[in-house]
């Protein structure tokens, strides 16, 4: 059996730490895209929901 391989966001502006935070944010609970927007801000990530 083969280890998970970790995700490659290669050639994305923000870390994989960010992109996993606001994915996790959108699919584990009811919010928009402005929402996770406002919650990353509140954070000190700047981030627009186009981007999302």
């Amino acid at each position: 059996m083969t280890a998970p391989a970790c995700p490659s966001f290669a050639g994305y502006r923000f870390p994989v730490e960010v992109i996993s935070q606001a994915v996790w944010l959108y699919f584990r609970f009811p919010l928009s895209l402005r929402m996770v927007e406002e919650m990353l801000a509140f954070r000190g990530i700047v981030v627009s929901h186009e981007t999302l």
